[in-house]
């Protein structure tokens, strides 16, 4: 059985945007993306900056295909794919006890410490992808149709944000109320 287009369409355009959003912050700010890479100790010094300056562009390659039809399918299996890697990259420095990294994922403006949390969201996003790399059934979207693509997509869309906020500011609400 094959989802509904609603689904595929809503959760690629979503993706597409959470990944064209963490590009661009990355593009703004590459020397504290290098930075931010370097800080995670899981490649030789002389691929930092290779790799710091090669994945804000993969990730906008990978958000450009989850919007195009034809290639929806290979896109979301390449986020899937992406976003496991940064997971991976956390865990291991989880793993290591180094809890005090900028994960690199809020963008320049808000250093966001890595927290098993952020395993659970990306787990959610990897799901989210591979429900865009499904092939959905090939009935036509309508004008309703496209307004509820919309709608879906602004609403993960808003959960994402909201659920990024409150963690990128956890531990400045935990010493606030004295933990």
């Amino acid at each position: 059985m094959q989802p509904d287009p609603i689904y595929v369409v809503a959760a690629a355009l979503a993706l597409a945007v959470i990944l064209g959003s963490a590009a661009t912050h990355k593009l703004r700010s590459p020397i504290r993306f290098a930075n931010q890479v370097e800080d995670y100790r899981l490649l030789p010094g002389a691929l930092v900056r290779p790799v710091s300056r090669l994945l804000p562009w993969l990730e906008m390659a990978v958000a450009f295909t989850l919007l195009v039809p034809v290639s929806r399918h290979v896109g979301g299996i390449a986020a899937a794919l992406l976003l496991a890697l940064y997971a991976g990259a956390i865990a291991i420095n989880l793993w290591r006890g180094r809890h005090d990294l900028d994960c690199g994922c809020a963008g320049p403006d808000q250093a966001q410490p890595i927290r098993a949390v952020l395993l659970a969201r990306n787990a959610v996003l990897v799901g989210l992808a591979l429900v865009a790399s499904l092939a959905p059934d090939n009935r036509g979207l309508g004008v309703f149709d496209l307004f509820v693509v919309i709608a879906a997509s602004a609403v993960v869309l808003f959960l994402y944000a909201a659920a990024d906020g409150l963690m990128a500011n956890g531990p400045r609400l935990l010493k606030l109320v004295g933990r």
